[in-house]
């Protein structure tokens, strides 16, 4: 296990105790003793991963701040889009990555027609599994062993020729979690989904590093307004984790709501994306 990992679960601990104490506001001393640590070595480690200090991280957990987010979002993430500019790391995700939804002869018989690339390592979220095709990347997850991710991916592309390599497609999604891309940067997805989930997808590509939106705010930026349980359908369906932004979308009331791939660790991303917002 690497100390990016190891800090990561030490992190994914304590927030746990957070959210099971909040309402006694745990002290730094509190809350390193729930983790096993000394206060000094907790606070090390965790600037060290998060870029700001645990009291400061856990201001980006409240619902104070989920709610203040929320507040200030525009009511049209389109004109987001126009109003952000190429600057900073608020930049959004769809200047950078690019959806292309594969054809029926894509996936036909079960993906048969396919060659995938699959990756498994250790991440700052914890260990994460990378799939592409040469077109781009198809499937990203967080997972615990290579074991599960591959048995996930043959159950979407049951007849794909799988093969075990760390392409250049999964290489940038590992960059990706860990720096702010280039302009000149581009990330290909090469996904399996319908003309709905699609434009759900898109739509939270236009959510900037930091903000969050509300189901009801994507339903009405794809011109849908009364859809949101569908879109909220469409976003637990997404098969791209991080890239695709679904941690992201919390509901009206500021409450963050379930995650795919684990509360913790969606609470952990809105947080660490916050923190590196406000630097």
């Amino acid at each position: 296990m690497t100390k990016q990992l190891r800090a990561y679960n030490k992190i994914a601990q304590a927030i746990d105790y957070i959210e099971q104490h909040f309402k006694q506001q745990p002290s730094l001393d509190e809350i390193a003793a729930s983790v096993h640590l000394s206060p000094y070595h907790f606070q090390r480690m965790f600037t060290q991963w998060a870029g700001v200090s645990p009291k400061k991280f856990m201001q980006f957990l409240s619902i104070e701040y989920a709610k203040k987010r929320l507040s200030e979002f525009p009511e049209s993430l389109l004109d987001t889009a126009l109003q952000t500019g190429l600057s900073g790391a608020s930049r959004l995700h769809d200047l950078f990555i690019n959806i292309e939804g594969m054809t029926p002869g894509d996936y036909k018989n079960g993906g048969a027609q396919l060659v995938i690339e699959y990756h498994w390592q250790e991440s700052l979220f914890g260990a994460i599994f990378t799939a592409s095709t040469d077109r781009g990347v198809c499937h990203v997850e967080f997972v615990e062993s290579i074991e599960l991710g591959i048995q996930h991916l043959s159950e979407r592309f049951p007849n794909a020729l799988l093969i075990e390599a760390l392409s250049d497609h999964s290489q940038q999604v590992l960059d990706f979690l860990t720096q702010t891309p280039a302009a000149d940067s581009k990330i290909s997805l090469h996904i399996k989904g319908t003309a709905f989930q699609l434009k759900v997808w898109q739509a939270l590509l236009q959510v900037p590093q930091g903000s969050l939106a509300s189901y009801s705010d994507i339903a009405q930026s794809i011109g849908s307004a009364s859809a949101s349980r569908a879109v909220a359908t469409a976003i637990a369906n997404n098969n791209v984790a991080f890239l695709i932004p679904c941690h992201r979308v919390i509901k009206a009331s500021g409450h963050f709501g379930q995650y795919r791939w684990g509360e913790t660790r969606k609470l952990a991303i809105i947080a660490w994306e916050g923190a590196r917002e406000c630097r």
